[in-house]
């Protein structure tokens, strides 16, 4: 038996660039190939962007998405799926397709990204609408913020009793896990609640005072599908990202005059040091 044949870790990501490098598919990239998986992309748009905000984005067109993901799928496979941007209806619904005719039985993780960290909006009001309809049903995890918890399951999310009910929601939707994220939250401790079919996990960490925020939503939900292709269970896979995403933003460069990327590479510095 060849090599590849055993090989976990194959993560197809179906998002966005980021031309500054610290979110989207090139954050994505960088968190999947750090913890021990092997990146593949399908890149949904193209923007011009850095720390300060989003300057300019051009959608690629869905049939471009299309091909991209049945390459990879046809060829290298994949152990997990892991959505980001996708800014229309239309495109939410090429890929709810893609995955339902090629890829039914890989899990999911979406990341349902509806603004940058900076505040610019990379979705419309439609491809909101498509991605609750289309994309949440059946993912093994979503993983928005409480603003795009809000947005989803039109619950109040300003503390953990939020946070549960509008999980509660997005399992009555049909995801199969939704993990409420609490970094919009006011307070020192931040609170990231997980629910399965199986059950709850209270995830809690001290709050980093900094800027270098750029692109944590990305991270954290890469690293859980790179976790998740390796086979690991689900409260397994949230709390190593977090782990991972932790470090990350305590070690973050400082780069920019805005919101900063973290520090994906931190494990390799630790290692040079």
């Amino acid at each position: 038996m060849s090599k590849a044949a055993d090989l976990k870790g194959r993560v197809l990501i179906i998002a966005g660039s980021d031309s500054g490098g610290g979110a989207g598919i090139q954050a994505d990239i960088k968190a999947v190939t750090m913890l021990g998986g092997y990146a593949m992309t399908a890149i949904t748009a193209i923007t011009a962007q850095n720390t300060l905000g989003v300057h300019g984005v051009w959608p690629v067109a869905p049939d471009a998405v299309q091909r991209q993901m049945a390459a990879c799928l046809t060829d290298i496979g994949a152990d997990a799926i892991k959505t980001g941007m996708l800014g229309t209806a239309a495109l939410v619904e090429t890929v709810a397709e893609t995955l339902d005719d090629r890829a039914r039985e890989v899990p999911r993780i979406v990341d349902p990204v509806m603004v940058a960290t900076s505040g610019d909006a990379l979705v419309d009001e439609k491809a909101v609408s498509a991605i609750a309809s289309l994309m949440l049903p059946g993912a093994a995890l979503v993983t928005p913020n409480a603003p795009e918890a809000e947005v989803l399951t039109g619950k109040a999310v300003d503390g953990i009793n939020g946070q549960r009910r509008a999980a509660e929601a997005l399992l009555e939707r049909g995801a199969k896990g939704a993990l409420v994220k609490g970094g919009h939250i006011p307070g020192q401790i931040v609170v990231d609640v997980l629910q399965t079919e199986t059950g709850e996990c209270i995830f809690e960490s001290e709050r980093i005072d900094t800027s270098s925020t750029h692109g944590t939503g990305c991270t954290l939900a890469s690293a859980c599908a790179a976790l998740l292709a390796q086979g690991q269970s689900m409260p397994d896979v949230v709390e190593a990202a977090r782990l991972y995403l932790y470090e990350a933003i305590k070690q973050a460069p400082g780069l920019g005059q805005g919101h900063g990327p973290v520090a994906h590479n931190w494990k390799l510095l630790d290692q040079e040091s």
